[in-house]
């Protein structure tokens, strides 16, 4: 087997707060291959995000603390001095941010912004050419009248060519890999599948790995092949598409499932929400963190409330939960 292209290993970032300590990521590990797309999944505040700024080393600082490795291409990036990750930054690894008002400069024409992420890397580059490449790359990600827009700014753009702007940024220094975190949440569908397509597309064209981050799992079930599901900073359940959306082996991913109404449901039928909401990342229940929404944990005795489970493999997924691969073969899997 080849070796991946990222591996993280036992991950680990909290934040120092006035009220406390955020153990906003516990302990993840997830590899992804060359030219492969994972996709990380759960609620708001379940660590996907922080994950991610922590492998790109967006989110250091004195009140940080990260602990685990991030080897990208046998590299720590975790580890590397801060011009190490600079030039690492853009070129190897590269970020498509959820919101692309915010992620470009309104003082900079968009022409110049993606000549100069270019140039960061390339610094013998002409002005000339550094043009031609902005051009170049604007009129890949299927900008119209891409001469005419080199020289507008972010605020003369809509939220889905602004998104466009930042992939053609991300993508311009061909990188090794790719993370996009919630690249859609503010597009309508029809635009939100435009971006989905053109990401593909450029992946393919670049041979790119992909990190996409969402909460939205029809997003998952049309671009992604593998799932890691967080819940509480932690990984609850690791798994290929097929096998999380047929045979979900943690009772969160059967909730978060359940939530989403599917296209031969009733549609006179409820969706069923998850009970409750996600504990405080300041002050964590003892034992599995979902073991107080989980309508399962009465069933265990106080295994769930006192004992954090590991990730242990189930058939053909991994799923950190207390429930016997019976049990979940004969009730989670036959109830979904």
């Amino acid at each position: 087997m080849t070796e991946p292209l990222l591996s993280v290993r036992d991950l680990h970032v909290s934040f120092g707060t006035s009220e406390g300590v955020v153990q906003a990521v516990r302990g993840v590990s997830f590899d992804i291959s060359q030219g492969e797309t994972l996709a990380i999944v759960g609620e708001s505040g379940s660590g996907k995000s922080v994950t991610a700024s922590a492998i790109m080393r967006l989110n250091f600082g004195a009140d940080v603390r990260v602990s685990g490795s991030a080897s990208l291409d046998g590299q720590d990036i975790l580890s590397m001095s801060e011009e190490g990750v600079r030039q690492l930054r853009g070129k190897d690894i590269a970020m498509i941010f959820q919101d692309p008002l915010t992620a470009l400069n309104p003082f900079y024409t968009v022409g110049n912004q993606i000549a100069e992420a270019y140039a960061i890397h390339h610094p013998g580059t002409s002005k000339k050419d550094l043009r031609e490449l902005a051009l170049d790359s604007i009129t890949k990600v299927g900008i119209p009248e891409p001469l005419k827009r080199l020289n507008q700014y972010p605020h003369e753009f809509s939220g889905g060519m602004r998104q466009r702007i930042v992939i053609a940024m991300a993508l311009i220094n061909s990188p090794k890999l790719l993370i996009a975190d919630e690249p859609t949440t503010a597009l309508d569908v029809t635009v939100q599948a435009q971006i989905l397509e053109l990401i593909s597309a450029m992946q393919e064209a670049h041979g790119s790995a992909v990190i996409l981050i969402t909460h939205d799992l029809g997003v998952v079930a049309e671009v992604t092949k593998r799932v890691l599901v967080m819940y509480a900073g932690r990984l609850v359940e690791t798994a290929s598409v097929e096998d999380a959306f047929n045979s979900p082996t943690h009772p969160y991913t059967r909730g978060l499932l359940n939530s989403v109404r599917s296209l031969d449901s009733d549609r006179h039928s409820r969706l069923e929400p998850i009970p409750g909401n996600p504990p405080s990342l300041i002050d964590l229940p003892s034992g599995c963190p979902f073991h107080l929404r989980c309508q399962y944990a009465a069933s265990l005795n106080d295994r769930c409330r006192s004992e954090v489970p590991e990730l242990k493999a189930v058939g053909n997924s991994w799923s950190a939960c207390h429930l016997t691969v019976e049990e979940l073969s004969s009730d989670l899997r036959a109830a979904t």
